[in-house]
């Protein structure tokens, strides 16, 4: 049963603040949380992630970034990456993360590209990319969270 999901990235100030929040929202059954592979510790989230995902109703103002270990990825049932690279990387690093690692456009067999220091336009391209990941994981994830929930509130 997934209970805990993390997601990971890069810097943890673009990628994974942005699909932790959708996924957060999609799944709202799911404890999510965010880390990044060589993050700025500490630093907010970059503003233009901010401000897209403000114009949807998600606040990611607060989002510091945090350095993935293996305690949080011991703590979650399904980590997501954006791609192959970070998954190997993440499995080298702590062996744990094995047998639970995916990416988040795992079901279209797409990379999320990573917009830091790039434009706007790429910030817009990434964020549908992140959607469309979020979308097929909560079709395959959300009546599983959704059934165990309500056994639970029972």
């Amino acid at each position: 049963m997934i209970r805990s999901i993390l997601v990971v990235c890069t810097g943890n100030v673009c990628r994974s603040p942005m699909a932790a929040s959708l996924l957060g929202r999609a799944l709202p059954g799911c404890y999510v949380a965010s880390a990044g592979l060589a993050p700025p510790v500490g630093a907010p989230a970059d503003p233009r992630a901010v401000d897209l995902l403000a114009r949807e109703g998600y606040d990611i103002a607060g989002h510091r970034a945090r350095e993935v270990n293996a305690a949080l990825v011991t703590a979650a049932d399904l980590i997501l990456v954006m791609d192959t690279e970070q998954r190997n990387a993440l499995e080298l690093v702590c062996p744990e993360a094995r047998g639970k690692t995916y990416r988040v456009c795992e079901f279209t067999h797409v990379d999320v590209p990573d917009p830091y220091g790039c434009s706007l336009n790429m910030f817009y391209i990434v964020l549908e990319l992140i959607k469309q990941g979020i979308a097929s994981w909560s079709t395959q994830l959300g009546s599983a969270v959704s059934a165990q929930s309500n056994r639970e509130a029972s």
